[in-house]
């Protein structure tokens, strides 16, 4: 058993501000890659207008976060970085909020997230659907 294992997941977040929960996902490639050994998980998104957060999602606090971000970060004509949609600069600085990566620890092969704990990528690019997240486990 390799004590280094990665794999990419391609996903297709759609035209709008999402938090996708990449718990499962990361459940599944544990299950494979950990095989039941403790170590770490690291979530990588290597794009330059995505994060990855650890959040409550379900009840709510996915949607605060993006409003929240649209609070902060609103989709104008301020940002001087300017291609893309109206607004998309803001896109660029989400990364220094929410970080494009998270590094988890992994017990008995199983993340050790609390009761509420997701993890999310959260995206708010409108103009580049395709993304990928990478999925590292030391172990």
């Amino acid at each position: 058993m390799s004590p280094f294992t990665t794999h990419v997941l391609d996903l297709t977040t759609g035209s709008r501000e999402t938090v996708t929960d990449l718990t499962s996902a990361c459940a599944d490639f544990l299950h494979e890659a950990a095989a039941g050994r403790d170590g770490l998980l690291n979530v990588f998104v290597p794009h330059a207008t995505a994060g990855v957060a650890v959040l409550e999602t379900g009840a709510g606090s996915d949607d605060d976060l993006l409003a929240t971000l649209r609070d902060l970060l609103p989709a104008d004509d301020r940002w001087r970085h300017r291609h893309g949609t109206p607004g998309h600069g803001r896109d660029h600085v989400l990364p220094a909020l929410v970080a494009p990566h998270a590094t988890l620890p992994v017990v008995g092969g199983e993340l050790a997230l609390g009761t509420w704990q997701s993890v999310c990528l959260v995206d708010t690019n409108k103009d580049n659907v395709n993304r990928q997240v990478r999925l590292s486990f030391l172990g």
